[in-house]
């Protein structure tokens, strides 16, 4: 058996109980985001015998079983002279200073580098680790460690050299990987309980029509190391047939760990369950579930400084006794059990839920941990290489808008006025330096014509560069400062809107905008996030993409970052179809030219008309707040009667509170008798909400908890200039422009609320789609395989058809 860990998590975890430069490095360490540029062009100035970026893994054998490290050297400095027929080194030279062969560990930072005396001690230990593989796979008798540290402003360069013999790095790397054995062991023996229990294991249900060749597909594009899109109508039972043929995977050997990530909370839970189902049959699997800093944290404000949170406070010495309590008393690490031993220790529960991770079969969270470039697991995708995960992407409709928001940049004029006079008093030097960065956009503002920016793209970046160098130099010097909230945030906005930068390619627009209100911003937008995406799935074996709604899946391929020879699969729904009511309105529409108090009037009594003909609960979507509140106003004056219906409103801004009492309502539970009861069996409850909004996904009523849903309009985005720009990009790629910018996020808003209405073969409900150009061939092609006996209807006849359809179902 082998067990794999990095260079960087091996020392990191093993080597920081009492290590004080990670807590001085916290700003410098998150500014690595840069580094990616400054290891390019130190690496490109090195001479011939600079060998830069070199992968390595070494074996280490126990008795039981082999550890495997791996990594990837900054540079390998190999002196001409230094090499005997190609592979042999000629070790009677090598002690000659010049003849050293050198590992290069280099370091981008924001610190005035010549202040600097010593290396940090963390970064010391990482290049000693490579020299010891190097050295000990090319039987060398003695290595040279550099440390480089490039300021990434000035580019000023600090180096430290050490040389080592083979026999000093021996002894030191046996004492590393000594501490390390502890772990290691435990990993051992979890992992033959895992495959022992895998091996036994059995698909905890009945299969549905079409699932267990659903299962086969994702089990054989894991094993062909592929993506696969799959488009899975509700009902399919999409969750456990990706879950279990992964699980199998790792049980053969394919993969060693799963990735569950999704956009939304409550699947994260599904994904959980769908574990729970398989350890109730025996399965032996560890699983995390990532939750966000500000969701976890026990303090009421996430400051993670030692000097004002007690859990940051020594937590480097407990940490590891901490993860080795909790990995062995539980299999299940929830944010509750986290907690609970995080408080009982003393710990951070936001970093303790990061370092489980490393101990997980299964990581369960949100996209951000895989793709977002600052908040990506660094413990698994640091280094750029290839592992054996899996990636199980949920609801991935979502990752296109939110690959277009991870690899973008805003940046906002008003913003650097505002932090200018909250910090100068405290720091003048810094307030100076965002005016300088304000004088850069005010050139721009009043030069930008037709949204070309990029003129003055390099001055602004050169300023915000010297601008970040301050403020990591004044947080740094000045831990209590009042304004180092707000400083910190902004910290990170400029981070990452310099890393966007290097990543600019033709997938890129850069535009500037002058907003209604006279606000001025400059933003890097990501228009097609398909390479981006496709980067960072290929730090894994395999990945599997679905979704209810991933129609048509050519489109989700193109921006999901699919390679050629990359599968699709259009899953079988297991519904039957005539217990969906399908309804198409000829008469109405939410066209712009068409807005008015008639055609107000005529969707409001559409509303009354199919509700009047069973008690019960529907969800009414709208393109708009402000298109709600005009059809609502119409529906109250009209034809409400608050004998018989109760109405409810998604507001513009509610929180988490407001939203479970909203979806409570539907649940069956009043807020006066606090019931599971059903309170709506002799009225009607109808929620008005927003396409694309809260309530338009991921929520799961079941049975008679939801009988309808009604779609007004085609849920276009609205036009404004980021979505012309996606129109005009698409349109010189030789695509559809408008396909690309406004339908086909359209339709996606409209399928994902029709799917809310049936969600287990027991279900009867209706659909009506609220707009004529629903019955275009355009709009059509776009429906779903299973949504078949679709009606087209007026407004005088839409009640006899619905109660038709109720009739024949009562």
């Amino acid at each position: 058996m082998e067990i794999q860990i990095s260079v960087r998590n091996l020392v990191e975890f093993i080597l920081r109980s009492g290590n004080i430069d990670n807590r001085r490095f916290v700003v410098a360490e998150t500014a690595m985001q840069e580094g990616s540029r400054i290891h390019r062009m130190i690496q490109r100035r090195m001479g011939s015998d600079y060998h830069a970026e070199v992968a390595v893994k070494f074996r280490y054998e126990t008795d039981d079983y082999a550890i495997i490290i791996d990594g990837r050297i900054d540079g390998v400095i190999i002196p001409v002279g230094s090499i005997r027929a190609g592979k042999e080194y000629e070790l009677e030279s090598l002690v000659r200073e010049d003849q050293l062969i050198t590992i290069d560990e280099i370091k981008g930072t924001f610190r005035e580098v010549y202040k600097m005396r010593e290396p940090v001690s963390i970064h010391m230990a990482q290049a000693m680790c490579y020299a010891y593989i190097y050295a000990a796979q090319n039987d060398l008798r003695h290595i040279r460690v550099r440390m480089t540290y490039c300021n990434m402003i000035t580019e000023d360069l600090k180096y430290f050299h050490q040389e080592y013999s083979y026999h000093e790095l021996s002894i030191w790397f046996e004492n590393l990987m000594g501490e390390y054995r502890k772990w290691a062991d435990h990993e051992f023996l979890w992992r033959e309980k895992r495959r022992k229990s895998i091996q036994n294991l059995s698909f905890p249900f009945r299969y549905r029509d079409g699932q267990k060749e659903l299962i086969t597909y994702v089990y054989q594009t894991i094993y062909h190391r592929k993506k696969l899109y799959i488009e899975a109508p509700t009902g399919v039972g999409k969750t456990i047939s990706t879950v279990f043929p992964a699980v199998k995977a790792i049980g053969e050997g394919l993969a060693e760990k799963v990735f569950y990530l999704t956009a939304k909370t409550i699947t994260r839970t599904v994904a959980e369950e769908a574990i729970n189902h398989l350890r109730e049959l025996g399965l032996q699997f560890k699983t995390v579930i990532l939750t966000a800093k500000d969701k976890i944290c026990f303090m009421n404000e996430t400051e993670c400084n030692p000097v004002c949170c007690p859990y940051a406070e020594g937590h480097y010495d407990r940490i590891n006794d901490a993860i080795y309590a909790l990995l062995t008393g539980s299999d299940s690490f929830t944010r509750e059990r986290i907690c609970e031993y995080a408080e009982e220790y003393r710990v951070c529960p936001f970093e303790m839920c990061l370092d489980m991770s490393l101990f997980s079969d299964g990581v369960i969270g949100d996209y951000n941990y895989l793709f977002a470039p600052q908040a990506s697991l660094k413990r698994f995708f640091s280094e750029g290489n290839r592992r054996d995960f899996i990636f199980l992407i949920d609801e991935a409709h979502n990752l296109v808008e939110r690959g277009r928001e991870m690899y973008s940049a805003l940046l906002r004029k008003e913003d650097f006025l505002t932090l200018k006079k909250t910090v100068k008093e405290h720091a003048p030097n810094i307030s100076k330096l965002l005016d300088r960065c304000n004088r850069d956009l005010l050139a721009l503002k009043r030069d930008t014509v037709d949204y070309q920016v990029e003129p003055y793209l390099e001055t602004f970046n050169e300023s915000l560069g010297r601008l970040a160098a301050a403020m990591e130099k004044y947080l740094e010097a000045n831990e209590n400062s009042p304004v180092k909230k707000d400083m910190l945030t902004f910290y990170f906005d400029i981070l990452h809107f310099r890393d966007v930068k290097e990543k600019l390619d033709k997938n890129y627009v850069v535009y500037a905008q002058i907003e209604e209100n006279g606000g001025f911003f400059v933003k890097l937008f990501c228009v097609n996030p398909s390479a981006n995406l496709r980067e960072y799935m290929q730090r894994g074996r395999s990945a599997i993409l679905f979704s209810a709604t991933l129609l048509p899946i050519t489109y989700y391929k193109k921006l999901l970052g699919a390679n050629d020879g990359d599968y699709d699969v259009y899953a079988k729904s297991v519904f039957d179809p005539d217990k969906r009511g399908l309804f198409i309105a000829l008469d109405v529409t939410s066209k712009y030219t068409r807005r008015n108090d008639t055609e107000y009037f005529n969707i409001a009594r559409y509303i009354y008309e199919i509700t009047k003909n069973r008690y019960g609960n529907y969800l009414i979507f709208f393109p708009s707040h402000l298109f709600l509140r005009q059809v609502y106003e119409r529906y109250l004056e009209y034809f409400y009667n608050e004998q018989e219906t109760e109405c409810i409103l998604q507001e513009e801004h509610m929180n988490e509170e407001e939203r479970e009492r909203f979806l409570r309502r539907f649940s069956g539970i009043s807020e006066e008798n606090g019931s599971g009861l059903p309170v709506h069996s002799d009225s009607n409850l109808l929620g008005f909400c927003v396409s694309g909004g809260i309530f338009s996904e991921g929520i799961d009523l079941k049975n008679d908890l939801l009988i309808g849903a009604i779609i007004v309009g085609t849920s276009l985005p609205q036009v404004c200039p980021e979505r012309e720009i996606l129109k005009r990009f698409f349109d010189e790629q030789g695509e559809n422009g408008f396909d690309y910018a406004y339908k086909l996020p359209g339709i996606n808003k409209v399928l994902q609320a029709a799917g809310r209405v049936i969600r287990t073969q027991e279900d009867v409900g209706i659909v009506a789609l609220l707009d004529e150009r629903f019955e275009q061939s355009q709009y059509r092609k776009l429906f779903p395989h299973e949504w078949q006996n679709i009606e087209s209807v007026k407004i005088d006849e839409i009640s006899d058809r619905v109660e038709k359809f109720w009739n024949d179902w009562l």
